[in-house]
């Protein structure tokens, strides 16, 4: 399950942080690179539970095998 959170975790992180990114800037198009960076890190940390809840509910669709 862990492969599978990885691989989630790189597609789901991606998204994230370039919602959050592009969000900044819309709020502030003047933005520094400390708020771009902070909503960047955000994004990424927030896709860890996300692709490990995903990961978890395609290992229990697939049947819970190894």
């Amino acid at each position: 399950m862990l492969k599978i959170a990885l691989i989630l975790h790189a597609v789901i992180a991606t998204s994230l942080m370039g919602i959050g990114v592009i969000a900044v800037l819309a709020i502030d198009m003047h933005a520094g690179w400390r708020e771009i960076t902070l909503a960047a890190v955000a994004g990424f940390v927030l896709a860890i539970p996300a692709s490990w809840l995903v990961a978890r509910q395609i290992h229990k669709l697939r049947g819970g095998n190894t």
